[in-house]
């Protein structure tokens, strides 16, 4: 290659841009000052030294970030002038990236990127190429260093460390006084084009802001913005890259702008003329009234400060300033006396505190109202001492105890004695007591200060001379606080163990909480209330304990659920605790210790089960009946046993008939039904001697034919049985003899037989029919017994 090729081709590579393109081979060629290659250079022992060529150099290559397309993303082409074309040579790519990022095709030196190139996260690459002879691995071209540099595109937006600011800027500013400043970043190459240059614009907001384009700062827009007619402002800016232009990225964030308070506006009285009333009994000191001004500022600039600067009871009256209320507290200065005079004048004067000498043109910053305080004549009820009471007490304390006492007396000449009453609408619960001779407060129940830590009271005092003449004064009652409840858990722990668990592992955080209030604050102690072979607790020594596994593994198919009673104490004194019991189920779990299922089906059984396990389930199932009928016989017989076992009260209750029948074929024996009392079976009464052995109805059978000898004549025994005083009372059976007339086959019963058995003729049972053949032969062959 001659020197005017090298010189066309260096100035071919200056004026293309430096990026990569398919159409562009870097090619790497002799320097000119390389020609002398092979000069002969004399040396001291006489051999002619020969220079090595070197063959092949490139400059720096470039890449856009962010290929888009299918293939792999051409970079360029390395060459060497030993390279003849026959595939001797092996081009070898080594460095950043190579053989992942960038490959090399080893025949004809072209080099690709393989995948989509950040800038953002590498701005060059730095690799090393060679040329080496295939056949022989022996280079024939140094290695040689080179750099692949990425352009910058312009893929990033605008971003803003915050999405929501928060500014303040004084209220009355004036126009371009500085709020805040939002800075944006941009991801994208500084130095190249305009993908990193911002500017900044305000997209809601006007005109109150404005913000400045290049540095982000924003500014007030509108004079004497006033904080009481609007005092929060909502501010959009927007970043916008490639300097603003269209077609740029942009992000946005919001600034939330609050106009603080300046005085700016004067207290006002919302009257010109206040009346006040006050008896004449009032002590120095009491507080007759009020007084308020207005102020639309807030904070210190709202502050007043109350006076009287004129009138004619300047020596009577004074007023105070209330900071937490703003109000002027007009109270006695002196003791008044109704008879000497009647009406008072005052002239108040509010004025604020802080007012700011910009805004002196908006003032005065004060304002006057007249006072008028008219004396009442009154017959002066009790006073007490204080105008009201505190009172502390112990939570603990003993139902009785004194607590406090309060004390008034009668202004009056005569000085009534005094009689002390609690108002009861201030006491509903009836918790607290008053001695209504010496007015000693005293507790009538316990207290409790978790139930209601301040009792606030009204006490009466009232003349006893005069009743109608009363005082009231306020007491209150504090609560203190003793160490009476116990710490519990904060919440309920659905705890869970994975049955994968490992020694030492934490399955639950757990917390306390207690009622009481120390005054060191809540100190708790974990513990656990025995020693446990499969957790244990270890406490966190800050109000928290961790639960933690002791053993390697669990089976839910062995033990589904843990109870695990966990001992909580507090660190007052008396020292309280209690137990708590965390229920821990035992769960699947994956890998990673996340729970995936505690279900049910989970617990069964195995299906098989074994022969002896089997015969040892049937033998507690046949325990189990035999304990059952045990016990239901035992029950029934217990209800049998009569209630009356006293032995004078044993009645004979079975009712005999003395009827035989006809035998077993005999269906249409005697109905012994007729001598029932159909009245007693509507009644369907029970016995009392008998425990009945159910509670169900009998059931109803149809009426036997009415019987009019026989019902007459047990109705009569009824009726002496009824009035008899002498009978016991409790119900009875009493059997009779008697079987009533009129019957076709007369009477059976050897009551009414004659005393001779021969003048007895039982021939005719034969003619009644075969069912009274057993009789007839019992009967009709008596007499030839008799006579062989």
């Amino acid at each position: 290659m001659t020197i005017y090729q090298f010189l066309l081709l260096f100035l071919l590579w200056v004026c293309l841009p430096h990026f990569c393109s398919p159409e562009i081979t870097f090619r790497r060629t002799p320097v000119p000052q390389q020609r002398i290659l092979g000069a002969r250079v004399p040396r001291s022992d006489g051999k002619i030294l020969h220079r090595q060529k070197r063959g092949w150099m490139w400059n720096q290559f470039f890449l856009l970030e962010e290929y888009t397309g299918s293939d792999y993303q051409y970079v360029g082409k390395l060459h060497s002038d030993q390279d003849k074309g026959d595939g001797s040579l092996k081009y070898i790519l080594s460095g950043d990236g190579a053989g992942t990022l960038f490959i090399i095709d080893e025949k004809t030196g072209d080099i690709h990127a393989t995948r989509r190139i950040d800038r953002e996260e590498k701005a060059f690459y730095t690799l090393r190429a060679q040329a080496i002879n295939r056949r022989t691995l022996r280079p024939v071209e140094p290695e040689s260093e080179f750099v692949i540099k990425i352009h910058d595109i312009n893929d990033n937006e605008p971003t803003f460390p915050e999405e929501i600011y928060t500014a303040s800027v004084p209220e009355m500013s004036v126009v371009g006084t500085s709020v805040v400043q939002v800075t944006a970043t941009d991801a994208d190459d500084p130095s190249y084009g305009n993908s990193a240059r911002v500017i900044y614009s305000i997209l809601q907001g006007q005109p109150y802001f404005s913000v400045e384009p290049e540095t982000g700062i924003i500014r007030t827009a509108l004079p004497n913005m006033n904080r009481e007619n609007r005092e929060q402002y909502q501010v959009v800016i927007q970043a916008k890259d490639m300097g603003g232009q269209m077609g740029g990225l942009s992000g946005t964030t919001t600034v939330n702008i609050t106009l603080t308070d300046v005085n700016d506006n004067p207290p006002r009285f919302p009257q010109n003329t206040i009346h006040l009333r006050v008896l004449e009994s009032s002590p120095v000191g009491t507080a007759i009234g009020s007084v308020k001004a207005t102020d639309a500022d807030t904070g210190k600039n709202a502050e007043v400060e109350y006076r009287i600067i004129d009138g004619d009871g300047t020596d009577m009256f004074d007023i105070i300033t209330e900071k937490d209320t703003q109000e002027g507290i007009i109270t006695v200065k002196k003791p008044l006396d109704y008879e000497s005079r009647r009406l008072y004048t005052l002239k108040v004067e509010a004025e604020n505190t802080h007012v700011d000498p910009r805004f002196y043109y908006l003032g005065p910053f004060k304002d006057t109202t007249i006072v008028k305080i008219s004396i009442e004549d009154v017959d002066e009820p009790p006073v007490f001492s204080r105008s009201s009471y505190l009172f502390e007490v112990h939570e603990d304390i003993e139902v009785g105890t004194i607590i406090g006492t309060v004390m008034a007396r009668d202004p009056d000449s005569i000085s009534s004695p005094i009689r002390f009453s609690l108002d009861r609408h201030t006491d509903l619960d009836r918790i607290f007591n008053i001695h209504s001779g010496n007015g000693s407060l005293y507790t009538s129940k316990p207290l409790d200060r978790e139930l209601s830590q301040w009792h606030n009271l009204t006490v009466i005092a009232a003349e006893i001379n005069n009743p109608k003449e009363t005082t009231r004064v306020a007491v209150f009652v504090r609560i203190l606080d003793v160490n009476d409840n116990a710490p519990q858990f904060a919440v309920f722990y659905d705890t869970f163990v994975c049955e994968n668990a490992r020694p030492g592992q934490l399955i639950q955080t757990i917390s306390a909480v207690d009622k009481d209030d120390p005054l060191g604050g809540q100190k708790f102690f974990f513990s656990l209330a025995a020693v446990n072979p499969n957790f244990t607790v270890q406490d966190n020594e800050d109000n928290t304990a961790r639960i933690l596994t002791r053993k390697n593994g669990f089976n839910r198919h062995e033990i589904s659920t843990y109870l695990l009673p966990v001992v909580i104490s507090d660190n007052d004194y008396p020292i309280q605790s209690s137990t708590g019991t965390l229920t821990i189920r035992v769960c699947a779990c994956d890998s990673q210790g996340n729970m995936q299922s505690c279900s049910a089906e989970a617990l069964l059984l195995p299906a098989g089960l074994s022969t002896g396990a089997l015969i040892a389930i049937l033998l507690c199932i046949i325990i189990l009946l035999v304990i059952v009928v045990l016990f239901a016989a035992l029950k029934r017989q217990r209800k049998k046993e009569p209630l009356i076992l006293s032995k004078e009260d044993i009645r004979d209750n079975i009712v005999s008939y003395n009827d035989e029948g006809g035998g077993e074929e005999d269906t249409q024996a005697f109905d012994i039904g007729t001598l029932r009392n159909p009245a007693a079976v509507e009644e369907k009464k029970l016995r009392r001697d008998i425990v009945p052995e159910t509670l169900f109805m009998p059931r109803r059978t149809p009426p036997a034919p009415d019987n009019t000898d026989v019902r007459d004549f047990i109705n009569a025994r009824l009726k002496e049985h009824d009035l008899d005083p002498t009978a016991p009372p409790y119900d009875s059976l009493a059997t009779y003899a008697y079987e009533g007339n009129d019957s076709v086959a007369e009477s059976l019963s050897s009551l009414e037989s004659g005393t001779s058995e021969g003048d007895q003729n039982y021939d005719y049972l034969r003619e009644w029919g075969p069912r009274f053949n057993k009789l007839a032969e019992m009967y009709g062959g008596g007499e030839s017994d008799k006579d062989s």
